[in-house]
Protein backbone atom coordinates (compact mmCIF):
# COMPACT_ATOMS: atom_id res chain seq x y z
CA UNK A 1 0.00 0.00 0.00
CA UNK A 2 1.70 3.30 -1.15
CA UNK A 3 0.95 5.54 2.20
CA UNK A 4 3.05 8.38 0.46
CA UNK A 5 0.75 8.83 -2.07
CA UNK A 6 -2.10 9.11 -0.20
CA UNK A 7 -0.59 11.62 2.40
CA UNK A 8 -0.89 15.21 1.21
CA UNK A 9 1.45 16.26 4.12
CA UNK A 10 4.62 14.02 2.82
CA UNK A 11 3.22 14.98 -0.66
CA UNK A 12 3.76 18.99 0.51
CA UNK A 13 6.90 18.16 1.74
CA UNK A 14 8.53 15.97 -0.91
CA UNK A 15 7.41 19.28 -3.64
CA UNK A 16 9.32 21.48 -1.39
CA UNK A 17 12.38 19.10 -1.20
CA UNK A 18 12.61 18.77 -5.01
CA UNK A 19 12.04 22.66 -5.34
CA UNK A 20 15.43 22.83 -3.55
CA UNK A 21 17.32 20.30 -5.10
CA UNK A 22 16.35 21.71 -8.19
CA UNK A 23 19.02 24.53 -8.33
CA UNK A 24 23.26 23.60 -8.30
CA UNK A 25 23.98 25.40 -5.58
CA UNK A 26 21.11 24.94 -3.28
CA UNK A 27 22.05 21.09 -3.83
CA UNK A 28 25.60 21.64 -2.25
CA UNK A 29 26.16 19.21 0.58
CA UNK A 30 28.69 20.35 3.80
CA UNK A 31 31.38 17.97 2.74
CA UNK A 32 31.62 20.15 -1.03
CA UNK A 33 31.45 23.31 1.05
CA UNK A 34 34.14 22.29 2.78
CA UNK A 35 36.51 21.37 -0.10
CA UNK A 36 35.80 24.63 -1.99
CA UNK A 37 36.42 26.40 1.40
CA UNK A 38 39.64 24.61 1.57
CA UNK A 39 40.65 24.66 -2.10
CA UNK A 40 39.96 28.62 -2.13
CA UNK A 41 41.99 29.09 0.79
CA UNK A 42 45.09 27.37 -0.57
CA UNK A 43 45.03 28.88 -3.92
CA UNK A 44 44.74 32.92 -2.35
CA UNK A 45 47.91 31.69 0.52
CA UNK A 46 49.61 30.66 -2.38
CA UNK A 47 49.01 33.93 -3.92
CA UNK A 48 49.90 35.88 -1.70
CA UNK A 49 53.02 34.37 -1.41
CA UNK A 50 53.44 34.63 -4.65
CA UNK A 51 53.13 38.21 -4.40
CA UNK A 52 55.51 38.57 -1.39
CA UNK A 53 58.08 36.59 -3.13
CA UNK A 54 58.42 38.83 -6.07
CA UNK A 55 57.36 42.19 -3.79
CA UNK A 56 60.33 44.19 -1.88
CA UNK A 57 60.46 42.94 1.85
CA UNK A 58 57.99 44.72 4.29
CA UNK A 59 58.22 44.08 8.10
CA UNK A 60 56.30 41.22 9.93
CA UNK A 61 53.74 42.82 10.95
CA UNK A 62 52.62 44.97 8.42
CA UNK A 63 53.10 41.66 6.50
CA UNK A 64 50.78 39.85 8.19
CA UNK A 65 48.18 42.15 8.83
CA UNK A 66 48.29 42.67 4.60
CA UNK A 67 48.23 38.45 4.34
CA UNK A 68 44.67 38.55 6.66
CA UNK A 69 43.14 41.72 5.42
CA UNK A 70 43.74 39.70 1.60
CA UNK A 71 42.62 36.30 2.86
CA UNK A 72 39.39 38.23 4.40
CA UNK A 73 38.43 39.98 1.35
CA UNK A 74 39.31 37.26 -0.55
CA UNK A 75 37.56 34.30 1.60
CA UNK A 76 34.25 36.71 2.46
CA UNK A 77 32.71 36.43 -0.80
CA UNK A 78 33.32 32.71 -0.99
CA UNK A 79 31.79 31.87 2.60
CA UNK A 80 29.41 34.11 1.49
CA UNK A 81 28.38 32.32 -1.88
CA UNK A 82 29.17 28.86 -0.60
CA UNK A 83 28.35 28.50 2.65
CA UNK A 84 26.00 31.63 4.01
CA UNK A 85 23.72 32.09 1.64
CA UNK A 86 22.95 28.22 1.10
CA UNK A 87 22.55 27.91 4.97
CA UNK A 88 20.34 30.87 4.65
CA UNK A 89 17.98 29.85 1.47
CA UNK A 90 17.53 26.61 3.56
CA UNK A 91 16.31 28.25 6.73
CA UNK A 92 13.86 30.48 4.46
CA UNK A 93 12.66 27.23 2.59
CA UNK A 94 12.41 24.96 5.84
CA UNK A 95 10.60 28.17 7.58
CA UNK A 96 8.30 28.31 4.44
CA UNK A 97 7.74 24.34 4.30
CA UNK A 98 6.89 24.78 8.13
CA UNK A 99 4.20 27.35 7.51
CA UNK A 100 2.95 25.14 4.24
CA UNK A 101 2.68 21.97 6.65
CA UNK A 102 0.93 24.23 9.12
CA UNK A 103 -1.07 25.87 6.44
CA UNK A 104 -1.82 22.08 5.12
CA UNK A 105 -2.62 20.91 9.04
CA UNK A 106 -5.22 23.52 9.49
CA UNK A 107 -7.26 22.69 6.13
CA UNK A 108 -6.94 18.96 7.19
CA UNK A 109 -8.09 19.62 11.09
CA UNK A 110 -11.04 21.44 9.25
CA UNK A 111 -11.97 18.82 7.14
CA UNK A 112 -11.43 16.31 10.03
CA UNK A 113 -13.96 19.03 11.56
CA UNK A 114 -16.54 18.62 8.69
CA UNK A 115 -16.32 15.11 8.05
CA UNK A 116 -17.27 14.80 11.58
CA UNK A 117 -19.78 16.99 11.93
CA UNK A 118 -21.22 15.35 8.31
CA UNK A 119 -20.16 11.60 9.65
CA UNK A 120 -23.02 12.71 12.91
CA UNK A 121 -25.31 14.89 11.10
CA UNK A 122 -25.56 10.97 9.01
CA UNK A 123 -25.83 9.11 12.07
CA UNK A 124 -28.91 11.25 13.46
CA UNK A 125 -30.46 11.41 10.17
CA UNK A 126 -30.23 7.29 10.44
CA UNK A 127 -31.74 6.97 13.76
CA UNK A 128 -34.67 9.41 13.09
CA UNK A 129 -35.32 6.82 9.96
CA UNK A 130 -35.17 3.71 12.60
CA UNK A 131 -37.53 5.87 14.96
CA UNK A 132 -39.97 6.77 11.87
CA UNK A 133 -39.41 3.01 10.38
CA UNK A 134 -40.58 1.61 13.99
CA UNK A 135 -43.17 3.90 14.60
CA UNK A 136 -44.96 3.75 10.87
CA UNK A 137 -44.58 -0.62 11.07
CA UNK A 138 -46.75 -0.37 14.10
CA UNK A 139 -49.79 1.16 11.89
CA UNK A 140 -51.53 -0.91 9.70
CA UNK A 141 -54.41 1.02 8.97
CA UNK A 142 -53.43 3.18 5.80
CA UNK A 143 -56.06 6.09 6.20
CA UNK A 144 -53.97 6.52 9.93
CA UNK A 145 -50.69 5.38 8.47
CA UNK A 146 -50.20 8.58 5.46
CA UNK A 147 -50.84 11.22 7.41
CA UNK A 148 -48.57 10.09 10.55
CA UNK A 149 -46.17 9.86 8.32
CA UNK A 150 -45.67 13.03 6.46
CA UNK A 151 -46.19 14.29 10.30
CA UNK A 152 -43.18 12.43 11.40
CA UNK A 153 -41.42 13.25 8.32
CA UNK A 154 -41.97 16.59 8.82
CA UNK A 155 -41.55 16.94 12.61
CA UNK A 156 -37.85 14.90 12.84
CA UNK A 157 -36.83 16.72 9.67
CA UNK A 158 -37.95 20.18 10.09
CA UNK A 159 -39.73 20.65 7.19
CA UNK A 160 -42.47 22.41 6.98
CA UNK A 161 -44.48 20.47 4.36
CA UNK A 162 -44.30 16.53 3.64
CA UNK A 163 -46.92 15.08 1.22
CA UNK A 164 -47.71 11.37 0.14
CA UNK A 165 -48.54 10.58 -3.29
CA UNK A 166 -49.74 7.44 -4.55
CA UNK A 167 -50.33 6.51 -8.06
CA UNK A 168 -53.91 5.95 -9.25
CA UNK A 169 -55.32 2.40 -10.66
CA UNK A 170 -54.33 3.60 -13.86
CA UNK A 171 -51.26 4.95 -13.84
CA UNK A 172 -51.61 8.11 -14.94
CA UNK A 173 -51.56 10.46 -12.04
CA UNK A 174 -49.76 10.77 -8.59
CA UNK A 175 -52.97 11.77 -6.24
CA UNK A 176 -51.85 13.34 -3.10
CA UNK A 177 -52.97 11.32 -0.12
CA UNK A 178 -51.67 12.79 2.84
CA UNK A 179 -49.98 16.08 4.03
CA UNK A 180 -49.48 17.94 6.80
CA UNK A 181 -48.94 21.75 6.15
CA UNK A 182 -52.29 23.45 5.99
CA UNK A 183 -51.69 24.08 2.01
CA UNK A 184 -50.80 20.55 2.18
CA UNK A 185 -54.62 20.15 3.73
CA UNK A 186 -55.78 22.29 0.97
CA UNK A 187 -54.63 20.55 -1.47
CA UNK A 188 -56.01 17.40 -0.10
CA UNK A 189 -59.19 19.11 0.01
CA UNK A 190 -59.12 19.97 -3.45
CA UNK A 191 -58.22 16.01 -4.74
CA UNK A 192 -54.70 17.15 -6.00
CA UNK A 193 -53.34 15.03 -8.45
CA UNK A 194 -50.15 15.45 -10.64
CA UNK A 195 -49.18 13.90 -14.47
CA UNK A 196 -46.61 11.85 -14.21
CA UNK A 197 -44.33 13.67 -16.85
CA UNK A 198 -41.30 16.27 -16.18
CA UNK A 199 -44.02 19.23 -15.38
CA UNK A 200 -43.34 18.85 -11.73
CA UNK A 201 -41.34 17.26 -9.45
CA UNK A 202 -43.29 14.75 -8.08
CA UNK A 203 -44.21 13.67 -11.96
CA UNK A 204 -40.73 13.59 -12.78
CA UNK A 205 -39.62 11.18 -9.84
CA UNK A 206 -42.90 8.62 -10.44
CA UNK A 207 -42.13 8.60 -14.17
CA UNK A 208 -38.62 8.24 -13.95
CA UNK A 209 -38.60 6.17 -10.29
CA UNK A 210 -35.51 8.25 -9.66
CA UNK A 211 -35.04 10.75 -6.46
CA UNK A 212 -35.23 14.77 -7.86
CA UNK A 213 -34.16 18.41 -6.21
CA UNK A 214 -35.11 21.58 -7.31
CA UNK A 215 -33.86 24.90 -5.98
CA UNK A 216 -35.93 28.14 -6.42
CA UNK A 217 -33.19 28.90 -8.69
CA UNK A 218 -32.39 28.65 -12.41
CA UNK A 219 -34.50 26.18 -14.36
CA UNK A 220 -36.01 24.36 -11.11
CA UNK A 221 -38.12 27.77 -10.53
CA UNK A 222 -40.91 26.92 -12.04
CA UNK A 223 -41.68 24.27 -10.01
CA UNK A 224 -42.61 26.41 -6.97
CA UNK A 225 -45.68 27.83 -8.63
CA UNK A 226 -48.26 26.41 -6.24
CA UNK A 227 -50.41 28.87 -4.62
CA UNK A 228 -50.54 26.33 -1.94
CA UNK A 229 -47.18 26.50 -0.56
CA UNK A 230 -46.05 30.19 -1.42
CA UNK A 231 -43.03 29.77 0.90
CA UNK A 232 -41.13 27.17 -0.89
CA UNK A 233 -37.52 27.39 -1.33
CA UNK A 234 -36.27 23.89 -2.09
CA UNK A 235 -38.24 21.06 -2.79
CA UNK A 236 -37.08 17.09 -2.98
CA UNK A 237 -38.84 14.63 -4.27
CA UNK A 238 -37.98 10.36 -3.89
CA UNK A 239 -40.08 7.45 -5.33
CA UNK A 240 -42.02 4.87 -3.78
CA UNK A 241 -40.81 1.37 -4.63
CA UNK A 242 -41.89 -1.49 -4.11
CA UNK A 243 -40.26 -4.87 -5.86
CA UNK A 244 -38.94 -2.07 -8.45
CA UNK A 245 -42.23 -0.74 -8.93
CA UNK A 246 -43.21 2.87 -8.44
CA UNK A 247 -46.36 2.96 -5.86
CA UNK A 248 -46.01 6.89 -5.56
CA UNK A 249 -43.70 9.56 -4.17
CA UNK A 250 -42.33 10.90 -0.89
CA UNK A 251 -42.61 15.14 -1.17
CA UNK A 252 -40.48 17.40 1.29
CA UNK A 253 -40.72 21.04 0.80
CA UNK A 254 -38.46 23.61 3.13
CA UNK A 255 -38.59 27.39 3.32
CA UNK A 256 -34.56 27.48 2.77
CA UNK A 257 -32.59 28.10 -0.65
CA UNK A 258 -30.37 25.49 -0.37
CA UNK A 259 -32.07 22.86 2.10
CA UNK A 260 -31.26 19.91 0.32
CA UNK A 261 -27.56 18.08 -0.22
CA UNK A 262 -26.28 14.71 -1.43
CA UNK A 263 -26.66 13.14 1.81
CA UNK A 264 -30.31 14.34 2.46
CA UNK A 265 -31.21 12.30 -0.78
CA UNK A 266 -29.61 8.82 0.64
CA UNK A 267 -31.17 9.77 3.71
CA UNK A 268 -34.72 9.93 2.74
CA UNK A 269 -34.03 7.56 0.13
CA UNK A 270 -33.79 5.17 3.05
CA UNK A 271 -36.87 6.28 4.36
CA UNK A 272 -39.00 6.24 1.21
CA UNK A 273 -38.08 2.30 1.08
CA UNK A 274 -39.52 1.87 4.59
CA UNK A 275 -42.89 3.98 3.92
CA UNK A 276 -43.39 2.27 0.53
CA UNK A 277 -42.93 -1.01 2.74
CA UNK A 278 -45.01 0.14 5.40
CA UNK A 279 -47.70 1.38 2.45
CA UNK A 280 -47.51 -1.91 1.02
CA UNK A 281 -47.84 -4.04 3.63
CA UNK A 282 -50.90 -2.02 5.07
CA UNK A 283 -52.45 -1.63 1.96
CA UNK A 284 -52.59 -5.68 1.73
CA UNK A 285 -53.72 -5.73 5.59
CA UNK A 286 -56.39 -3.78 4.34
CA UNK A 287 -57.20 -6.19 1.49
CA UNK A 288 -56.75 -9.30 3.63
CA UNK A 289 -59.13 -7.51 6.24
CA UNK A 290 -61.67 -6.85 3.97
CA UNK A 291 -61.54 -10.16 2.32
CA UNK A 292 -61.81 -11.56 5.57
CA UNK A 293 -64.71 -9.82 6.41
CA UNK A 294 -66.38 -11.25 3.01
CA UNK A 295 -65.31 -14.56 3.87
CA UNK A 296 -66.98 -14.62 7.55
CA UNK A 297 -69.35 -12.96 6.20
CA UNK A 298 -70.40 -15.39 3.04
CA UNK A 299 -69.61 -17.95 6.02
CA UNK A 300 -72.32 -16.61 8.29
CA UNK A 301 -74.96 -16.53 5.86
CA UNK A 302 -74.56 -19.92 4.78
CA UNK A 303 -74.29 -21.37 8.46
CA UNK A 304 -77.85 -19.25 9.11
CA UNK A 305 -79.42 -20.48 6.16
CA UNK A 306 -77.70 -23.87 6.94
CA UNK A 307 -79.03 -23.53 10.35
CA UNK A 308 -82.82 -22.55 9.38
CA UNK A 309 -82.95 -25.44 7.46
CA UNK A 310 -81.70 -27.71 10.16
CA UNK A 311 -84.14 -26.45 13.17
CA UNK A 312 -87.06 -26.44 10.47
CA UNK A 313 -86.65 -30.50 10.97
CA UNK A 314 -87.33 -30.75 14.40
CA UNK A 315 -90.38 -31.97 15.53
CA UNK A 316 -90.63 -28.80 18.17
CA UNK A 317 -88.85 -25.74 18.32
CA UNK A 318 -87.78 -26.23 22.00
CA UNK A 319 -87.96 -27.92 25.59
CA UNK A 320 -88.65 -26.82 28.84
CA UNK A 321 -87.93 -28.22 32.55
CA UNK A 322 -90.84 -27.30 35.33
CA UNK A 323 -88.99 -29.08 37.82
CA UNK A 324 -91.37 -32.25 37.69
CA UNK A 325 -91.19 -33.35 33.79
CA UNK A 326 -90.19 -32.18 30.53
CA UNK A 327 -92.38 -30.86 27.74
CA UNK A 328 -92.07 -28.86 24.40
CA UNK A 329 -92.00 -25.72 24.50
CA UNK A 330 -94.02 -22.87 23.35
CA UNK A 331 -92.47 -20.68 21.37
CA UNK A 332 -95.10 -17.79 21.50
CA UNK A 333 -92.29 -14.85 22.64
CA UNK A 334 -89.43 -16.44 20.76
CA UNK A 335 -89.26 -13.87 18.14
CA UNK A 336 -89.14 -11.13 20.52
CA UNK A 337 -86.58 -12.94 22.52
CA UNK A 338 -84.40 -13.66 18.99
CA UNK A 339 -84.59 -9.90 18.16
CA UNK A 340 -83.44 -8.44 21.26
CA UNK A 341 -80.77 -10.99 21.53
CA UNK A 342 -79.43 -10.09 18.18
CA UNK A 343 -79.12 -6.61 19.17
CA UNK A 344 -77.14 -7.13 22.73
CA UNK A 345 -75.83 -10.61 22.61
CA UNK A 346 -77.17 -11.71 25.84
CA UNK A 347 -80.59 -11.38 26.92
CA UNK A 348 -79.54 -10.64 30.23
CA UNK A 349 -77.62 -12.02 32.75
CA UNK A 350 -79.17 -9.84 36.05
CA UNK A 351 -78.29 -11.36 39.47
CA UNK A 352 -81.10 -10.05 40.86
CA UNK A 353 -84.17 -10.69 38.50
CA UNK A 354 -86.94 -13.77 38.31
CA UNK A 355 -85.48 -14.82 35.01
CA UNK A 356 -82.09 -15.04 33.34
CA UNK A 357 -81.31 -15.98 29.20
CA UNK A 358 -78.22 -16.50 27.73
CA UNK A 359 -77.80 -17.07 23.95
CA UNK A 360 -76.48 -20.51 23.17
CA UNK A 361 -73.85 -19.08 19.77
CA UNK A 362 -71.21 -21.09 17.64
CA UNK A 363 -69.59 -19.10 15.44
CA UNK A 364 -70.98 -15.94 16.25
CA UNK A 365 -74.11 -17.17 14.87
CA UNK A 366 -77.14 -17.42 17.62
CA UNK A 367 -78.61 -20.80 16.83
CA UNK A 368 -80.82 -20.71 20.01
CA UNK A 369 -81.90 -19.59 24.11
CA UNK A 370 -80.91 -21.07 27.10
CA UNK A 371 -83.39 -19.42 29.80
CA UNK A 372 -84.02 -20.10 33.76
CA UNK A 373 -87.08 -18.45 35.61
CA UNK A 374 -87.86 -18.40 39.04
CA UNK A 375 -90.98 -19.56 39.90
CA UNK A 376 -91.27 -17.65 43.23
CA UNK A 377 -89.99 -14.38 41.39
CA UNK A 378 -86.97 -12.33 41.74
CA UNK A 379 -84.75 -13.79 43.40
CA UNK A 380 -80.66 -13.03 43.58
CA UNK A 381 -78.96 -15.51 41.06
CA UNK A 382 -75.64 -17.02 42.24
CA UNK A 383 -71.85 -17.03 39.98
CA UNK A 384 -71.91 -20.54 40.10
CA UNK A 385 -75.63 -20.26 38.73
CA UNK A 386 -74.45 -18.34 35.88
CA UNK A 387 -70.97 -19.79 35.10
CA UNK A 388 -73.31 -23.54 35.19
CA UNK A 389 -75.75 -21.61 32.62
CA UNK A 390 -73.03 -20.35 30.31
CA UNK A 391 -71.03 -23.68 30.06
CA UNK A 392 -74.18 -25.32 29.62
CA UNK A 393 -74.55 -23.19 26.59
CA UNK A 394 -71.21 -23.92 25.13
CA UNK A 395 -71.71 -27.54 25.70
CA UNK A 396 -75.11 -27.45 23.74
CA UNK A 397 -73.81 -25.20 20.88
CA UNK A 398 -71.16 -27.84 20.07
CA UNK A 399 -73.23 -30.61 20.32
CA UNK A 400 -76.13 -29.37 18.01
CA UNK A 401 -73.43 -28.32 15.63
CA UNK A 402 -71.86 -31.69 15.70
CA UNK A 403 -75.10 -32.75 15.12
CA UNK A 404 -75.92 -31.09 12.12
CA UNK A 405 -72.65 -31.65 10.19
CA UNK A 406 -73.37 -35.94 11.26
CA UNK A 407 -76.78 -34.70 9.16
CA UNK A 408 -75.53 -32.97 6.47
CA UNK A 409 -72.78 -35.73 5.78
CA UNK A 410 -75.17 -38.51 6.04
CA UNK A 411 -77.59 -36.49 3.90
CA UNK A 412 -74.48 -35.97 1.08
CA UNK A 413 -73.07 -39.76 1.52
CA UNK A 414 -77.05 -40.57 0.74
CA UNK A 415 -76.64 -38.48 -2.17
CA UNK A 416 -73.58 -39.39 -3.22
CA UNK A 417 -75.14 -43.16 -3.20
CA UNK A 418 -78.27 -42.56 -5.00
CA UNK A 419 -76.06 -40.39 -7.72
CA UNK A 420 -73.72 -43.85 -7.60
CA UNK A 421 -76.64 -46.00 -8.22
CA UNK A 422 -78.69 -43.77 -11.07
CA UNK A 423 -75.20 -43.62 -13.13
CA UNK A 424 -74.82 -47.66 -12.96
CA UNK A 425 -78.04 -48.34 -13.72
CA UNK A 426 -77.88 -45.09 -16.53
CA UNK A 427 -74.20 -47.01 -17.62
CA UNK A 428 -75.88 -50.41 -17.98
CA UNK A 429 -78.28 -49.18 -20.47
CA UNK A 430 -77.06 -50.17 -23.91
CA UNK A 431 -79.35 -47.38 -26.04
CA UNK A 432 -80.62 -44.27 -26.74
CA UNK A 433 -84.17 -45.11 -25.58
CA UNK A 434 -82.76 -47.37 -23.16
CA UNK A 435 -80.80 -44.73 -21.19
CA UNK A 436 -83.33 -42.02 -21.16
CA UNK A 437 -86.07 -44.44 -19.91
CA UNK A 438 -83.91 -45.90 -16.94
CA UNK A 439 -82.75 -41.87 -15.99
CA UNK A 440 -86.29 -40.53 -15.81
CA UNK A 441 -87.49 -43.56 -13.40
CA UNK A 442 -84.37 -43.59 -11.12
CA UNK A 443 -84.74 -40.23 -10.68
CA UNK A 444 -88.69 -39.94 -9.75
CA UNK A 445 -88.17 -42.97 -7.68
CA UNK A 446 -85.35 -41.00 -5.84
CA UNK A 447 -87.29 -37.44 -5.73
CA UNK A 448 -90.53 -39.61 -4.89
CA UNK A 449 -93.43 -37.49 -4.58
CA UNK A 450 -95.77 -36.25 -7.25
CA UNK A 451 -92.99 -34.44 -9.41
CA UNK A 452 -92.76 -35.67 -13.10
CA UNK A 453 -89.35 -35.62 -14.65
CA UNK A 454 -88.67 -35.06 -18.64
CA UNK A 455 -85.93 -35.79 -20.46
CA UNK A 456 -85.96 -34.54 -23.97
CA UNK A 457 -83.42 -34.22 -26.79
CA UNK A 458 -82.87 -31.47 -28.95
CA UNK A 459 -84.20 -32.04 -32.26
CA UNK A 460 -84.32 -28.99 -34.35
CA UNK A 461 -81.63 -27.35 -36.03
CA UNK A 462 -80.38 -24.34 -35.73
Amino acid sequence: MNLRGNNPISTTADQTRESIDSSGTKALSPTRVFVVLVASIFTIELLIMAVFLFAPPLPYVIESILDATSLTILVAPILYRFAILPLYEHIANLRKLTENLEQLNNTLEQRVEERTSLMETRATQLQIVSRVARRITLVQDLNTLLPEITELVSKQFNYYHAGIFLLDETNEYAVLHAANSAGGQQMLHRQHKLKLDATSIVGYVTSRAEPRVALDVGTDAFFFNSPDLPNTRSEMAVPLLVGGRVIGALDVQSTQPNAFIEENIATLTTLADQVAIAIENARLFTEAKHALEETERTFESYVRRDWSEFASQAKNPGYLFDGNRTAPWDAKDKREKVKTLAQTGRLSLNKGSAEITVPIKFRGQTIGLLELKSKKGVRRWTQNEISLLEAAAERAAFALENARLVENAQRRALRERSIGEISSKIGAASDLDAIMQTAVEELGRRIGGTTEVTFELETEKK
